[in-house]
Formats: structure tokens, C-alpha cells, sequence
């Protein structure tokens, strides 16, 4: 068995060594599974350390025979665009169980089982180099959410699991369609049977085929995002989740849409992407705009943190449709960012959640007097999500923005309003919040963070200081395969071009 596989399988081999603990040693369980993720973490570590920063293709490839009557592989590789997100994932994945130590009062069990899959789900899709097992973990990722929404959330928990289940089934089964069509494609043009994605990559599909399965992924990994309009899921799902709900949802599961529009949609469907890329630049800019508008208006804490996603994932699909080096190395760099920080100020709401159990930022105010601790490292989160120099957040925006400016000027200045209003209800909330007159007498016995929530901010604290000051370790990692992609996807778009040129009268006669 090679590093990825076990990367992917111990957290299930986790999950069912709990199933056996005896119920009553809670403390232990903590402990057991708490240990298996910071295994997985060391793992991915190794993999960054084994990782061939130079090489452009993927690395540590596993591929063995799986479903042969249809061709599907057991196939798994690394490549520059999935390696940070496979340590992202292992990261807060051991930092979501270490926040909840305190907070989860029933059945501890199951939650750190749910955490668990849900660990071997999101792992598995960014190593999947195979339609079906890709698609077999996207959807295995999708149960252990609903139970950590619809078990342990808010009091509407109910609502939003099976909202957040229903729209991301939706966007599934569009998906599986399309699948099915490229399979039967492929196997009428080569007369082979495969669902291995290096293999489709080089499938021809008519014009009109093209656009349809476009659409099909685009609107599958659009709710996921989630882009404007496919959102409305996302801020029921963050607000009723509990908090380690919230940073994995936020961090991680949100990556997975982008993820798969660079990793699927981008390469495989060139000329659809070439047709389609200026209503998707329309609907980020859009969403990055009414996201952080609709954020400057929340009176809750953990929704106004929501709606920022929205906006902040709309600067990533713009990024990644700017089709250039400098738009699509800034968007896997901010689609860590956005992780790093978002999942950061999700830890900091829970934190402070526990102590006063509401949100609502007129319940505060103050608080610096009675937990500056808090105050300081909040402030620091706040100004990596506001993307401030030298925090990670700035050089993220930064790239996009350069990235998307070569094509689409117009649209990358409305964009840059985002920038601007984000600055506005982050810094408007922390002042609301954080500074001001101690008034309410329920804020003056609030205990500021201890030692095991230190524990859990500082890997973020330092990432988003390191990635900020230094992001070249990442970037370097990230070239080679973006500029391989970049490549495949714009030969592809002239060879149609040159095709469609020699075809027409003009050149006949």
C-alpha cells in the first residue's frame, strides 16, 4: 500500500477501531482519534518532504485494476494543485477534533466517527485521478456532514442538513450524467472502456456535447463553491454546524468545488471553458460583491463570517478562469487562505460561543479588557481575511487580481470593490465587538483562551504570517503542474481553433 492510500484509509481504519471503544471512556476516545489525524497530519508532512517541487506531472501514483468490466482503476496521484490542499485537510482536520473537546455533550462517539469518514472522503477526492472513484468519495464525504450538521447543530440543524444534502445531491447527479456520457464517448472513439482522467483528458466531444457537460460539472462544483446564485445553502449549513462543522465546511469541503473546476471542468472541456468564461467571471464578480454586502449587514457573528466565504470563493473562481499563471497559482493559494483564515475566525467564534453561548454582535463589546489574549490573536485572523500586507490573504487577492486584469480588466475593477468591502464589515464587526465600552455585566467574568485553544490557533496564526511574508515554498510547488494545465487547456482550444479557421469559406476560397 503506497503513502497516499494509507493517507486516505487510516482515518477510516480510525473510525472503525471506535466502533469497538467502550462507551464509557470518552476521554480515551478523544485521545485515540485525536492521535489517528495528527498521524495523518505527520503523513502528509512526509508527502510534502517526498514531493518533487520540479516535476510537473503526478507523483506517487498508485493505479491498479478496481472495476474492470467498465474500465474504472483504483488510481490515485499528487500533483502541484492538490498537495497543499491534502496537508489543508489533514491540518484542520486534527485542529476541528481538538476544538471540541469541551464543546460536543452527547454522544462522542459518533461524532468523532463522522469526523473521521469525513476526513477519508475529502482526502480521497483530491487524490482520485478516476471518474468513478472520484465520484465515490464526493459522495462519501456528503453523509458524515449531514450527521454532523443534522446531530449536533443549532436548533434549525434539521433544515440545514437536508438543505445542504439536497443541493449537493442535486449538483451529484448532473455530474454522474455527464460522466456517463464522456464514458460512452471515449468508448465510441477509442473503443476502450475507461473513467481514468488522464485518458478522457484527450476525448473529442461535438461543440454541443461539450457545453452540456460543461454545465453539467460547472453547476455540480458551482454549489459546492458555492458561486452565486447556487449560495443559499451555505450560510443555514455555517451557522447551524457546530463549530469543528463550521472549519471543516469553511476550510475544506468548499475547496472541492474549486478544486474540481481546475481539476475537471478547466482541461476537459477547453473550448466550453473558452465560451462559458465570461458569464463565470460576470457571476464572481457578483458574488464577490454581494456576498461581502450582504455580510456588512449580519447581526450574527458566525453568518456574517459565512456570506464572507461567498465572496472570498468568488475571487477564487475568477482566478481560475483568468486562465493564466498569475490568476490560477492565486486562487490555490487563496483557496488555502481562505481556509487558514476562515477556519480560524470559525475556531474564534466557537471559543467565544462557549463562553457566552450567543453570537449577536450587540451581546459584545469590550472584550479586550477582559481577554486580550483573545482580542490579539482575532485581530490577526481578522487582517489575513481582509488581506492585509504580509498576511497570506494579501498575496493571494493580489495574484488573482493581477491575473484577471490581463483579460478582464473592467470586471477585476468592480471586483476590487469586494476588497474594499470586506475591510469594511470585518474591521466594523471587530470594533463592534472587541473595542468600545464593556457595558454588558455578562462579558465581565469571560475567560480568556487556554492552553489547549492556544494549541489550536497557533499552526493558523503561523501559517498566516508564513504564507504572507514568504509564499514562496507554495507557489514553487504549485508552477510546474498549473503551467502543464495551462497548457493542455490552450493547445486544445487552438487546435479547435485552427480547425474551425481552416473550415471556414474564407480560407477555402
Amino acid at each position: 500500500m503506497g503513502l497516499l492510500s494509507i493517507l486516505v484509509w487510516l482515518p477510516l481504519a480510525g473510525a472503525l477501531a471506535l466502533l469497538a471503544w467502550p462507551r464509557s471512556n470518552e476521554g480515551g476516545m478523544k485521545l485515540f482519534a485525536l492521535g489517528v489525524s495528527l498521524a495523518n497530519f505527520a503523513l502528509s508532512v512526509v508527502l510534502f518532504r517526498q514531493f518533487v517541487p520540479t516535476e510537473a506531472g503526478m507523483q506517487l501514483v498508485e493505479n491498479y485494476p478496481w472495476i474492470a468490466s467498465i474500465g474504472a482503476s483504483y488510481h490515485l496521484g499528487v500533483d502541484g494543485i492538490s498537495l497543499f490542499l491534502i496537508l489543508l485537510t489533514t491540518l484542520l482536520s486534527a485542529l476541528a477534533i481538538l476544538s471540541s473537546w469541551t464543546s460536543i455533550h452527547k454522544k462522542m462517539k459518533e461524532y468523532l466517527i463522522s469526523l473521521l469518514l469525513l476526513e477519508t472522503g475529502m482526502l480521497g477526492v483530491f487524490v482520485s485521478l478516476d471518474l468513478v472513484l472520484f465520484y465515490f468519495f464526493w459522495e462519501a464525504m456528503l453523509v458524515p456532514m449531514y450527521l454532523l450538521i443534522g446531530i449536533w447543530g443549532g436548533e434549525r440543524r434539521l433544515y440545514a442538513a437536508v438543505k445542504f444534502f439536497l443541493y449537493t445531491m442535486a449538483g451529484s447527479v448532473l455530474m454522474l450524467i455527464a460522466i456517463l456520457v464522456m464514458y460512452f464517448t471515449h468508448q465510441r472513439e477509442t473503443g476502450k472502456y475507461t473513467t481514468d482522467l488522464l485518458q478522457l483528458y484527450g476525448t473529442h466531444f461535438s461543440a454541443s456535447t461539450e457545453m452540456w457537460l460543461f454545465a453539467a460539472f460547472f453547476v455540480a462544483f458551482a454549489i459546492k463553491v458555492p458561486l452565486f446564485p447556487f449560495h443559499t445553502w451555505l450560510p443555514d449549513a455555517h451557522v447551524e454546524a457546530p463549530t469543528a462543522g463550521s472549519v471543516i465546511l469553511a476550510g475544506v469541503l468548499l475547496k472541492m468545488g474549486t478544486y474540481g473546476l481546475l481539476r475537471f471542468s478547466l482541461p476537459l472541456f477547453p473550448n466550453a471553458t473558452q465560451t462559458f468564461t465570461p458569464l463565470v467571471i460576470a457571476l464572481s464578480v457578483i458574488g464577490i460583491i454581494y456576498g461581502a454586502m450582504v455580510a456588512l449587514v449580519q447581526p450574527d457573528i458566525k453568518k456574517l463570517v459565512a456570506y464572507s466565504s461567498v465572496s472570498h470563493l468568488g475571487f477564487v473562481v475568477l482566478g481560475l478562469f483568468a486562465l493564466n499563471l498569475q490568476g490560477v497559482e492565486g486562487s490555490i493559494l487563496q483557496m488555502l487562505n481562505h481556509g487558514v483564515s476562515t477556519g480560524a475566525l470559525f475556531l474564534l467564534v466557537g471559543m467565544i460561543y462557549e463562553r457566552r453561548h450567543t453570537r449577536l454582535i450587540a451581546d459584545f463589546g469590550g472584550l479586550w479588557k477582559v481577554v486580550p489574549v483573545f482580542s490579539v490573536l482575532f485581530m490577526v485572523v481578522m487582517f489575513s481575511s481582509i488581506g492585509l500586507p504580509l498576511t497570506n490573504g494579501f498575496v493571494g487577492e493580489f495574484l488573482i487580481l493581477v491575473g484577471a486584469f490581463k483579460d478582464h480588466p473592467l470586471a477585476t475593477v468592480l471586483a476590487s470593490t469586494g476588497v474594499i468591502l470586506g475591510a469594511v464589515y470585518m474591521l466594523w464587526m471587530y470594533q463592534r465587538v472587541v473595542f468600545g465600552k464593556l457595558e454588558n455585566p455578562e462579558n465581565q467574568g469571560l475567560k480568556d483562551v487556554n492552553t489547549r485553544e492556544k494549541w489550536v490557533l497557533a499552526p493558523l496564526i503561523v501559517l498566516i504570517l508564513w504564507m504572507g511574508v514568504y509564499p514562496k515554498p507554495f507557489l514553487a510547488r504549485m508552477e510546474p503542474s498549473v503551467q502543464k494545465l495551462l497548457t493542455e487547456v490552450r493547445s486544445r482550444q487552438a487546435v479547435t481553433a485552427l480547425g474551425l479557421h481552416a473550415a471556414s469559406p474564407e480560407v477555402k476560397r
